[in-house]
């Protein structure tokens, strides 16, 4: 995933871009690596601690107080910190690129969390997590591409606020019937799918939303 940073002047910096899309957010500094994350945890908005090979100390996440935007993309990790749960301010976290099957049940208190990225997960069993994700108020962004789905569980539409779904680069053979239940659902990505019908007839169909075939 690419990010993108726009430097703005007087000690500020602006994030553009995570993935698809990430809110503009301006803050002081970006640690990259736990030695530096830890000297001033309370002042950290943003921590990208993607493509690592790390070992969390336990409450180690229960410091960062005011953290918004969390980035652990290609740790590989086979367990989530449970800690993550209690980041009362986190709005955006990307959790691609793991080994976990569950997400914890802590997680269920991260309601202000918008987007959430479950990209290019092996294990991850999305049938298992639908009490966490359904139980996120405001989570009007969810990423599920590259995650070898063939349908959604029956009541995924229970995540009621879901604005964006992408499932591309998955299995699925027909538009998923749940989708139908995502009363503000704006935007579907479910391009490069074995699609068993026409992509025109389904552009020709009004669900209300823009499709990306």
């Amino acid at each position: 995933m690419k990010i993108i940073f726009s430097i703005i002047f007087m000690s500020m910096i602006s994030i553009n871009s995570f993935g698809q899309k990430l809110d503009s957010l301006k803050i002081y500094s970006e640690p990259t690596n736990l030695e530096e994350a830890i000297k001033n945890p309370e002042n950290i908005k943003i921590l990208n601690l993607s493509n690592q090979t790390i070992q969390f100390e336990k409450n180690f996440f229960s410091k960062f107080t005011n953290l918004e935007y969390l980035i652990l993309k290609n740790d590989h990790l086979k367990e989530l910190p449970i800690e993550i749960g209690g980041l009362k301010k986190l709005k955006f976290l990307d959790l691609s690129g793991n080994d976990f099957e569950i997400i914890p049940k802590e997680y269920k208190n991260l309601l202000n969390l918008e987007e959430l990225y479950l990209n290019d997960e092996l294990y991850f069993n999305l049938e298992k997590n639908m009490g966490v994700l359904s139980s996120l108020p405001n989570l009007k962004s969810l990423h599920l591409s590259n995650d070898k789905l063939d349908h959604l569980p029956t009541n995924f539409n229970k995540i009621k606020n879901l604005e964006k779904l992408y499932i591309d680069n998955n299995n699925f053979n027909f538009l998923p019937n749940q989708i139908k239940g995502l009363d503000h659902l704006q935007y579907l990505d479910i391009e490069k799918n074995p699609l068993q019908i026409n992509q025109s007839d389904i552009l020709n169909l009004n669900f209300g939303f823009k499709i990306k075939l």
